[in-house]
């Protein structure tokens, strides 16, 4: 091959974004010991905020776009890996400060790639991503501190989200009696589809007066939001309930006490997707393809072209998407 298409973001002197599409050799990508012919990639917030220039996230001058991707080995230095291996990636410092996703070929570390777990194609692995991982593995370090079907209910904030959407639904057919706490009262229908047994609305929540102990209702929370929603978990787990902190839509902060950790015994779990050690990476990437996968995937996702990408970002910095963005690359199974 001579060139390839690749979705370039870069950081001008007076420290604006400028993204556009532009050629790319193999020559120019950065070291590794894997060249994947990308099939899909993804688009998550984190994606949208470097796209847009919303948030700073590269940590390079310019960098390709995509902190995902999946595709088939077309050669590889390291033994693990042959050509035509499906593989996926996710994490690590793609898109950040190696090239990432946004391109027709990848040349990535060894120690970054799974191979295809399961029965799992191309696609599903993308409709999945870094934030079904994250689902995943959140749901995961609960289960490891003790969290099962019968402790009693388990609540997911940012609920219509790609995080929040696959714990949904996973949580559901793993048995769990699923709340999905949202700020959008007509997608009701939706997670009702995808398995939750009950709908809470954010505006029904009293977060200004948010007691050091309240009602001891919840087993299990997944929390996309941060800030006051997180603080109002803490206070309403029950004894020995666990908290998987994925996510800060709403706030950075948490103000609570200590009185939920040390009366109730609570866990507060740091759901760290990006440097999550490759052993327990490949049974989370297992389990989603086993037990753990959503039985309405399909529904959850929407498919855009490698050539509209640029045009998908807005919505995602003002919180218009529900589910998964899968952006199709090369294509393929």
């Amino acid at each position: 091959m001579s060139k390839f298409k690749a979705f370039r973001i870069s950081e001008t002197a007076d420290r604006k974004i400028e993204a556009a599409y532009t050629d790319f050799t193999l020559d120019e990508l950065d070291p590794g010991a894997v060249v994947v012919k990308v099939a899909y990639s993804t688009i998550n917030y984190k994606d949208a905020l470097a796209g847009t220039g919303k948030g700073r996230i590269l940590r390079r001058a310019s960098c390709i776009g995509g902190i995902d991707l999946s595709g088939t080995v077309e050669s590889s230095e390291d033994a693990r890996f042959k050509p035509g291996d499906r593989v996926l990636a996710t994490g690590h410092d793609l898109g950040v400060s190696h090239h990432g996703g946004y391109a027709e070929y990848a040349r990535v570390p060894a120690d970054w790639l799974v191979k295809l777990p399961g029965t799992m194609n191309l696609k599903e692995a993308m409709a999945f991503g870094t934030a079904g991982f994250t689902a995943g593995l959140g749901i995961v370090r609960m289960e490891q501190v003790g969290l099962k079907p019968a402790n009693g209910p388990v609540i997911v904030s940012g609920a219509t989200g790609g995080v929040g959407s696959i714990s949904v639904d996973s949580l559901a057919g793993l048995g769990y009696h699923v709340v999905a706490l949202t700020g959008k009262a007509e997608e009701e229908g939706y997670l009702k589809r995808i398995g939750a047994k009950e709908i809470m609305l954010r505006k029904d929540l009293d977060l200004a007066k948010i007691k050091p102990l309240d009602r001891a209702t919840w087993a299990g929370a997944v929390d996309n939001l941060g800030g006051d929603v997180l603080a109002w978990m803490t206070s309403t787990m029950q004894i020995g309930g666990a908290i998987a902190a994925i996510g800060l839509a709403a706030s950075h902060e948490l103000k609570t006490t200590v009185m939920p950790f040390i009366l109730r015994g609570v866990s507060l779990l740091g759901i760290d997707s990006v440097n999550c050690p490759m052993p327990q990476r490949l049974d989370v990437w297992r389990r989603l393809a086993g037990d753990m996968k959503p039985v309405h995937l399909g529904e959850m996702i929407r498919v855009v072209k490698f050539d509209d990408l640029p045009a998908a970002f807005p919505a995602f910095i003002e919180g218009k998407i529900r589910g998964r963005t899968v952006v199709e690359v090369g294509g393929g199974s």
